[in-house]
């Protein structure tokens, strides 16, 4: 019995060594093969980490002057936040709005096209929109940078000002709103800050008509009294239908007047989330503190997925602000305040994006939507727009560089060289196309004017791809530039120009905000020339005489104009880019801009619109 018990034993011991030595030799032959699958399976995570896509944080002020900012060489105003959001990141210095007025520069912002391409360019005096209640907004067909981005699986948020238009025919179709052109989260203001928001700060929209209808309506008021008081004493012998007829007319000229115009606060200063109105006039007081914490708080939630904030400051257009904390702080008066109000809430977004671990996958930008407003002051505040630096003009001149020209970093640690500096010409334009580059968007687009720009960003291209540039008043092509590709100069020419007033002035003082058409203007033929290289202030005008190359610089600039025209599906049998194309829509006219009741949102039962925000939602 022992024996067999001794013979199993052997055997199974000799069994299980055979099985052992065959386990090692296999283990020994997969070896190979298992680690190059490991090595592989690594690579995939790392391809995984170095392809992941990053954040976009995209910071506007309004109505910001390029001059106002530290790094761009104010010394008398405290930026220290948003330089060292420049010493951390890359400063262009010629980063040029498409339109020197909100309501266009921003639709071309976000679609990275020339505004008149969607029909948010005025062949007229109204060139922004001006009511809630109008239809006129960016188009629904057209296409943002935020719809690219979520349709690739970003969460897209917009916190702030919009000015972009809310419905189209009816109060809650929301044809125009945030949330229909890809921003998945909406808050803030569908319209703009503007004085009329702020009782005693006057009014911004269309005054001379405001006060013909004023006056039209005292003389009817006038003229019924009279007739009354005739008629009661007997003097002549007055209709009743009369009466009636002239307190009918009375009554709808004061309604024509007031409801629009004298509600104004109620019908445009309005506070929505996502498509619902939460605030109704809203208080501007705690305005910047409120978006601040929607920014803060979008950031925060989405800190685990890509995520794009476009964080659109009411700052600092007026009226302005009178935080307590920065009022009579600066040395500016209550602009500057307001400059450093701003550049505190840069620095708490940046705190907020670092503190999250953000910092090396968030791609940062900051600007302005144009240039300072010179014509707005007062004896009470002084200055209330920016300051555009050495450049001439402003808000609403045209092309002139003070209008167009605005600041222009972007901060991306590990990715961007801290302290780069970009003299060559680009535009806000650009900000789309180079979106679509990082968040590898490789699908079909429209026509675009705007360019990548992160080779020149990361400093593998020296030159712009911006060889021409395109300056529009309105709708009318007022000034090109032209950045040869044999020379560092950058040619401009103006087509025609503002009428300053009074004459000498800077600016256009009599109507607030200069005008691109009929008498407002002077046209210039030949064109003025410039060579902003060498004359950035515009204020030596090149000739035949003084400039070689003058005869080749006009005619590679009409040349590029023609190119440029033949983009567009401009009217059979015209030859001119000045006139709206007849296959856009133009969203800027007066039918498309005036007040209309059933168009108007509203919290609550219409015309009895007027609701507070639930602070704690």
């Amino acid at each position: 019995m022992s024996v067999k018990l001794t013979r199993r034993k052997f055997f199974w011991e000799k069994e299980i060594g055979v099985i052992y030595d065959c386990l090692l030799l296999r283990s020994a032959m997969l070896a190979p093969l298992l680690l190059s699958l490991l090595l592989a399976s690594g690579s995939d995570v790392k391809g995984e980490v170095e392809d992941k896509r990053p954040n976009f944080v995209l910071m506007m002020v309004d109505d910001l002057g390029i001059g106002d900012i530290g790094c761009y060489g104010n010394d008398t105003i405290r930026t220290p936040n948003i330089d060292r959001l420049a010493s951390e990141g890359v400063k262009l210095t010629q980063y040029i709005a498409a339109a020197p007025l909100c309501t266009p520069s921003r639709a071309a912002l976000m679609t990275g096209r020339y505004p008149l391409r969607s029909g948010m360019a005025s062949p007229g005096r109204v060139q922004v929109l001006l009511f809630l209640g109008g239809s006129g907004g960016l188009p629904p067909n057209e296409t943002t940078f935020a719809k690219r981005l979520q349709q690739q699986g970003y969460t897209t948020g917009l916190v702030g000002k919009w000015h972009q238009g809310v419905n189209c025919e009816s109060r809650g179709d929301h044809c125009h709103h945030p949330n229909q052109h890809g921003f998945s989260y909406f808050y803030g203001l569908p319209f703009t800050l503007f004085n009329d928001c702020v009782p005693g700060e006057g009014s911004d929209v269309l005054v001379d008509l405001q006060l013909a209808l004023q006056h039209l309506t005292l003389l009817l008021g006038l003229g019924l009294l009279t007739m009354v008081c005739v008629r009661l004493c007997g003097l002549l012998e007055v209709s009743l239908w009369l009466l009636v007829l002239l307190f009918f007319v009375s009554t709808v000229a004061a309604a024509v007047w007031y409801v629009p115009f004298g509600l104004l606060r109620t019908w445009n200063c309005i506070i929505m989330r996502n498509q619902d109105v939460i605030e109704q006039p809203m208080t501007v007081e705690t305005l910047p503190q409120r978006l601040l914490a929607e920014a803060q708080n979008f950031i925060k939630r989405n800190a685990d997925r890509p995520f794009l904030l476009f964080f659109s400051l009411a700052h600092v257009h007026t009226p302005l602000f009178t935080t307590p904390a920065f009022a009579g702080k600066s040395l500016h008066g209550r602009y500057g305040d307001n400059l450093e109000e701003v550049d505190w809430i840069i620095g708490k977004i940046m705190e907020t994006v670092d503190s999250l671990g953000l910092a090396n996958n968030t791609f940062m930008h900051f600007t302005s939507d144009h240039g300072g407003h010179l014509e707005d002051s007062d004896s009470l505040i002084g200055q209330k727009g920016g300051w555009n630096s050495i450049y001439k003009g402003g808000k609403a001149m045209g092309g002139w560089e003070g209008g167009i020209r605005v600041p222009g970093i972007f901060r991306w640690p590990g990715r961007l060289a801290a302290g780069r500096v970009v003299d060559e010409p680009t535009s806000l334009m650009d900000l789309y196309p180079t979106l679509k580059y990082l968040a590898k968007d490789t699908h079909p687009d429209r026509q675009l004017d705007g360019y990548n720009l992160m080779p020149l960003l990361e400093g593998k291209a020296a030159r712009s791809e911006h060889e021409f540039m395109f300056h529009y008043c309105g709708v009318y092509l007022n000034a090109v530039r032209w950045h040869p590709p044999d020379s560092n100069s950058i040619f401009k020419v103006h087509f025609f120009t503002p009428n300053f007033f009074p004459p000498g002035a800077g600016g256009c003082y009599d109507t607030r905000v200069c005008l691109c058409h009929g008498q407002h203007v002077t046209h210039h033929n030949p064109p003025l020339l410039y060579d902003l290289f060498h004359d950035p202030s515009e204020s030596r005008q090149l000739t035949p005489e003084t400039e070689p190359r003058y005869a080749e610089i006009l005619q590679q600039i009409a040349k590029a104009v023609e190119k440029h025209k033949s983009t567009f599906p401009s009217k059979e049998g015209s030859d001119d880019v000045q006139v709206q194309p007849n296959t856009i829509q133009n969203q800027m006219s007066w039918e498309k801009i005036l007040w209309r009741p059933w168009l108007q949102p509203c919290c609550g039962t219409f015309p009895f619109c007027g609701c507070k925000e639930d602070k704690n939602i």
